[in-house]
Formats: C-alpha cells, sequence, structure tokens
C-alpha cells in the first residue's frame, strides 16, 4: 500500500514545496508529472557523484549504476539500498511501478522490467526531479 503525505519523514504544504522547487520541480515531484524526453541535462551526466532527490537531497542512486537507456531519460540500475519506495500506478491506461523518494515521497519515475545485468531492472527517473553532486 502507498503512503500518504503525512507518513514521511519530510512533509510539507503545496505552498511550502512551491517556494523550495522550481514550478517544473513541483510538477513532478509533486503531482506526478513527467518532463519531456530529452531535455535533462541529466540523461548525459555521467561523471562521478551521486544523484539526490531535488526535493530533500537524499541520496538516491550512485554513477557507477547509471547507463544510458537510450530513452531520453536518466536510467540506472540499482538504488542506493533504503532511498527509494515503490507503488502501483494506474494511470495512462496501463499499470507501472511508480519510483519515489523514500524520505518525502517526491515522485522520481518508474521503474521497468527492462535493464542491464545484474539487476535486469531500468530506474527510469525524471532528471528534474534529481540534483547530481559530482564526487
Amino acid at each position: 500500500m502507498a503512503k500518504t503525505q503525512g507518513e514521511f519523514e519530510i512533509t510539507k504544504t503545496d505552498e511550502e514545496w512551491k517556494q523550495i522547487l522550481t514550478p517544473e520541480q513541483f510538477n513532478v515531484l509533486r503531482k506526478h508529472g513527467t518532463e519531456r524526453a530529452g531535455t535533462s541535462i541529466l540523461d548525459k551526466e555521467y561523471g562521478k557523484g551521486q544523484f539526490v532527490c531535488a526535493g530533500c537531497e537524499l541520496p538516491l542512486f550512485v554513477s557507477d549504476t547509471k547507463f544510458n537507456s537510450g530513452t531520453g531519460w536518466p536510467s540506472f540500475n540499482d538504488p542506493i539500498p533504503g532511498a527509494i519506495e515503490t507503488s502501483i500506478d494506474k494511470s495512462f491506461f496501463s499499470t507501472r511501478t511508480e519510483v519515489h523518494c523514500r524520505r518525502c515521497g517526491g515522485h522520481l519515475g518508474h521503474v521497468f522490467e527492462d535493464g542491464p545485468k545484474p539487476t535486469g531492472l531500468r530506474y527510469c527517473m525524471n532528471g528534474i526531479a534529481m540534483k547530481f553532486i559530482p564526487a
């Protein structure tokens, strides 16, 4: 079962989120929007470092797990243990597994079972929902 907003470590009202997020970040992280494919600079970011939640800066993925999926969104094959949670998303006439930040509940993207070894998973993330912190 998906958590409700009040069950996360970090909770804010929409107005409080709007004070710290850009309108585009708010739409993706708080309203479950999706950025257009190929628009995120993080899709082409392959430096050493961590990808953190743009809402609460929780580390989500390390650069060693990033790969070029060819989809136009930053993709990873494994999150940092304990960083994310998932729920079922039945929007857009299909059933997908939604990925969100464990600490603030921000919508990050979706996970699919067509990724590379060793996990076979592709965490297809909205780049605008994250920040890159170089090592």
